[in-house]
């Protein structure tokens, strides 16, 4: 298998050196949206704002989700390089899942019953995603409680303009740990898509699947001994519907159900384990635009329910209801005042289920009748544009919540541009604050909960200077994080293993530096760097790396050929870890890696791409958690017809 694979990546890599004729590739004026929820220059932006655009999801094809976002500045995807169905741990400038907010298509997902109350990412599928905003920051004041230290944007693709369109994908690739090199195509993806628009209707239905096999989650620590594979499995169903009333009102509907089967190993004890995760999700929504001078009025809701399911010798089911929209106006005066008026609203509640000791049956321990709240936040937000180069983002969010009652949040953001010959200088500052309420779980859970938390509640602020012009872009950003009621995970009976959720009462603070560049070196050779430096409270800040640096260059060999080499450096990381021996937490650090990709791609006609690509090509040994495998050298290859 190892020749074949080797044999078919010989050839693709000979069809792409046919020669075509060069042709420069023009960027385009970059517009950001998350922001301030208008299609704004980055000029006039404020915020510290990073796109993945069509293009770049286009060259990642094969990946992740997490995989792909843990490349952007001030972000760790912990677990993103590890066993398919590792658990994913989001830390962004010394922040935890719980401080990031991900939105789809703009609205707030998530996991009432999960301990952080956030969206598992596995869930969703690369090939259904046009493309990915990241503000980082305290964004509370659009985004509401938890966007304390970024929101995540992922907007879904649109039908397209005509009256049938389809599209297929299929990628194969190895799935092995750095000593398991018989590259056995071990990790498929497929999806195949329809869409259209007909008359004032539009549709889509998308379908995507991908399993993987051939690692184990979890190392023995003894390379002699070999621990069974751990597959993971998912696949994903998405259909819309729309329709174009007038040039002034339009709405679609859509529906999604998402699904995921893990297998995992003891955690705990380091030891091999036939244990399974089931997740799936159901969701539904709609997305309603009314346009008028000026402005426009724009209501967006969605429902889910989430339903997990733990197969170990700890047994447990949960699921989860929620409810989110947003309505808000826009409107515009003068060309110079952005202003957006609206209210968001969350209702969240749960149930679990575990089997008590000695006995065979699921016992209720949560239920929904107590684990639920409600938060409905009217919010006020402006963007001032002078004309002069002094660009001003503010605004106010009133949160409030069942149980925790009102508190305010606010947010401003002035910058000033200096326009040049052929690009800008912008110099930009914030001053951003957050509240972050405790997870349902946090309170509730009869095992670790503890009802009389208290809010999380965090400010943080931001200086910052970059450059643009025709074939370099240039940023420097330093932040300062500093958070009251930091809620941990604490033991409180070390004799008795009673353990649970506390706020500690000392000052979290995390502060750093980001620094990111695109240039064009020569006619169609990109490189593009960013640099992250965080130093944060080491008692909280586990498995972030204190310096990390992603780069790619890429060549645009030919208007149909494409290949670049990517470089992830982590920097060395603190862990922990239970010692089975002495039965207590003890503190290990994980040695710093260096990752480098190659990707290549072929346009052959106007409907067909193939691409390949090797990761991880020196086969570096390193670990994202303690005693937890990652994904040696690897290859894939793949197709993409569009019709």
């Amino acid at each position: 298998m190892h020749k074949k694979l080797w044999i078919c990546g010989a050839l693709l890599c000979t069809g792409l050196s046919i020669a075509q004729t060069q042709t420069k590739v023009e960027s385009l004026e970059e517009v950001v949206l998350i922001d301030s929820k208008f299609n704004l220059k980055r000029e006039h932006s404020g915020k510290v704002v990073t796109k993945i655009t069509a293009a770049e999801l286009e060259r990642s094809r094969g990946l992740s989700i997490p995989e792909l976002i843990n490349r952007v500045s001030g972000i760790e995807i912990n677990g993103s390089q590890s066993n398919e169905g590792q658990n994913l741990g989001y830390y962004v400038r010394g922040g935890r899942n719980r401080e990031v907010v991900i939105l789809v298509d703009g609205i707030q997902v998530s996991d009432p019953s999960s301990i952080a109350n956030d969206f598992d990412l596995r869930l969703l599928a690369l090939d259904q995603v046009a493309s990915i905003e990241i503000i980082k920051g305290a964004s509370s004041t659009l985004y509401g409680s938890g966007a304390a230290a970024a929101v995540i944007n992922i907007t879904t693709k649109v039908p397209v303009d005509k009256k049938i369109g389809l599209n297929l994908q299929t990628t194969l690739s190895t799935n092995q740990s750095q000593n398991d090199q018989d590259y056995d195509v071990a990790k498929f993806d497929n999806a195949v898509g329809v869409s259209g628009r007909v008359s004032k209707f539009n549709y889509q239905v998308n379908f995507s699947n991908r399993y993987s096999d051939n690692l184990s989650a979890v190392s023995s620590g003894d390379e002699t001994i070999k621990f069974d594979e751990d597959s993971f499995s998912k696949y994903n169903v998405y259909a819309r519907l729309g329709y174009k009333i007038s040039d002034q009102l339009k709405f679609y509907f859509y529906g999604n159900f998402d699904k995921f089967n893990s297998a995992f190993d003891d955690a705990f004890m380091y030891a091999d384990a036939d244990n399974k995760l089931i997740s799936e999700q159901f969701r539904t929504g709609s997305h309603w635009v009314a346009s008028y001078k000026n402005g426009s009025f724009i209501f967006s809701d969605s429902y889910a329910e989430v339903k997990r399911e733990t197969q170990s010798d700890y047994p447990g089911k949960y699921d989860s209801r929620v409810y989110s929209f947003d309505a808000h106006n826009k409107y515009v005066f003068g060309e110079k005042f952005y202003t957006i008026l609206g209210v968001n609203g969350i209702f969240s509640d749960f149930n679990s289920y575990s089997i008590p000791y000695g006995e065979t049956d699921f016992t209720q321990t949560v239920s929904d009748k107590v684990a639920d709240f409600d938060i409905v936040d009217p919010y006020f937000n402006v963007v001032y544009i002078s004309g002069t180069g002094f660009n001003l983002n503010t605004g106010t969010r009133l949160n409030i919540h069942s149980e925790y009652g009102t508190n305010w949040v606010h947010n401003l953001n002035p910058s000033y541009t200096y326009t040049t010959k052929n690009g800008y200088v912008k110099a930009l500052t914030s001053y951003s604050t957050a509240y972050i309420t405790p997870s349902l779980y946090q309170l509730y859970d009869p095992n670790y909960g503890n009802a009389e938390l208290k809010p999380e509640e965090s400010r943080t602020f931001e200086v910052g200077l970059e450059y643009n012009n025709l074939h370099l872009n240039i940023s420097a950003v330093y932040f300062n994080r500093k958070s009251e009621n930091y809620i941990d995970f604490v033991t409180i009976d070390p004799v008795n293993y009673i353990s649970a959720y506390k706020n500690i009462e000392e000052e979290f603070t995390a502060k750093g530096l980001e620094i990111e560049m695109n240039t064009e070196i020569i006619n169609n050779l990109d490189l593009s760097m960013n640099y992250t430096f965080t130093e944060a409270d080491e008692k909280f800040a586990l498995r972030i790396p204190k310096h990390k640096i992603n780069a790619e260059l890429g060549y645009q060999i030919t208007t149909s050929t494409f290949t670049s080499l990517s470089y992830q450096y982590n920097d060395d990381r603190t862990d922990t870890y239970f010692d089975n021996t002495t039965f207590e937490n003890k503190q290990v650090i994980l040695k710093s890696y260096s990752l480098l990709d190659f990707y290549i791609s072929q346009q052959v006609n106007s409907h067909l791409k193939i691409f390949g690509g090797i990761s991880n090509i020196t086969n570096e040994k390193y670990q994202e958690l303690y005693r937890f495998r990652t994904r040696g050298r690897n290859a894939r290859m793949g197709l993409a017809l569009n019709f």
